[in-house]
């Protein structure tokens, strides 16, 4: 039976753009720098107001797409060795979030890790969040934090190859590219 949050019917949005916003601040993240970097935080801002908010929109469905395919992956992996991804992989996410509590208010956590657990059960993370009204900008900063804590987590698992997240992406989109030609 086929749920109103199957990912056939979401929106997939930017993936590209966000896939770049989501590594620029891993390697932000890897090379010692803080989340509140004021070069990086101004171009991030300029960059999101030249969007618009069509733009923006497509970011944030871009963005849960790349939830979905993080968690999709990680349920691949999981399962291979008989491991639940939701077990695995949200218990350590969620306690993470609660370690940063300017980032993560306690009063969003609860969101972000049903978006977590709605992408490990093979939900849309975008159509199970709409559900409950529309965005709010108080969820902006914790999504993408939330993305990054989730391909951090992915590169920890690959050996702590800081760029296989989004090689995993890159690759997927490149697949799809032969595809469509």
């Amino acid at each position: 039976m086929s749920s109103s949050c199957d990912p056939q019917y979401a929106p997939i949005g930017d993936v590209s753009t966000a896939l770049m916003l989501i590594d620029s601040r891993l390697q932000s993240v890897y090379e010692g720098k803080t989340a509140t970097d004021p070069e990086q935080r101004r171009m991030v801002d300029q960059f999101a107001a030249s969007l618009g908010a069509a733009g923006l929109d497509d970011l944030l469905e871009g963005t849960c797409t790349l939830i979905y395919m993080y968690m999709n992956w990680l349920r691949q992996a999981c399962a291979s060795q008989d491991e639940d991804v939701v077990g695995y992989s949200v218990p350590a996410l969620v306690a993470t979030m609660r370690m940063m509590p300017r980032t993560f208010k306690p009063e969003v956590v609860p969101m972000m890790a049903g978006l977590l657990i709605a992408a490990g059960t093979g939900l849309s993370p975008n159509l199970w969040r709409a559900q409950y009204g529309p965005w709010t900008k108080d969820e902006m900063n914790p999504l993408e934090a939330t993305a990054v804590l989730l391909a951090e987590h992915i590169n920890r698992i690959a050996g702590d190859d800081h760029s296989f997240a989004t090689r995993l992406i890159s690759d997927a989109l490149g697949r799809l590219d032969e595809e469509e030609v």
